[in-house]
């Protein structure tokens, strides 16, 4: 319930000052009469001190002129700024498209030393490949080689056996 009744704020514009007020008024129509002379009079009449207000009227040709310089200048800076930005982005633009076609270059090189080297590897590939047809030859040779070893070992054994078997025969038939 405190909130709701609140004392109200004192007024900021009331000037509380020991002067009477009809001195303020005389101040202040002294300060509208130096900023503006036509802008507030005093009226002849005595109506406790209600003042009459005139048209307004336009600014001053040379204001306008001012303002238009001030305007053309500050848009001159303005644009400056744009087309300079935009410069910067085209240089690094270019920069970077410069940058890249070297990157292409380079790989081009390397692609083309790798083409070359493949190049130089089959050529030694194909030089090789009758050693190599004769390794495989050879290879097939020792297989065959191999197998008939194998042939004649169990051949031999068969023989071994047999032998042994007719030299029981003999040494029973012999006692």
């Amino acid at each position: 319930m405190d909130s709701i009744f609140k004392a109200p704020a004192p007024p900021t514009d009331l000037k509380l000052t020991a002067e009477p007020e009809h001195k303020h008024r005389r101040d202040e129509a002294t300060n509208d009469a130096t900023e503006n002379p036509k802008a507030k009079r005093r009226s002849n009449n005595n109506d406790g001190g209600v003042e009459t207000a005139e048209e307004a009227t336009e600014p001053a040709e040379p204001d306008i002129n001012e303002l238009c310089r001030d305007m053309f200048d500050k848009m001159s800076v303005f644009l400056q700024g744009e087309l300079t930005a935009t410069c910067e982005d085209y240089k690094l633009l270019e920069n970077m498209n410069k940058l890249t076609s070297l990157k292409y270059m380079e790989m081009k090189d390397i692609s083309i030393n790798i083409s070359r080297n493949l190049q130089d590897l089959n050529q030694k590939y194909a030089s090789l490949q009758p050693y190599l047809d004769q390794i495989n030859q050879i290879e097939e040779q020792v297989t065959a080689l191999e197998q008939a070893a194998y042939k004649l070992d169990t051949y031999s054994k068969k023989l071994g056996d047999k032998r042994q078997g007719a030299r029981k025969r003999c040494f029973v038939l012999i006692y």
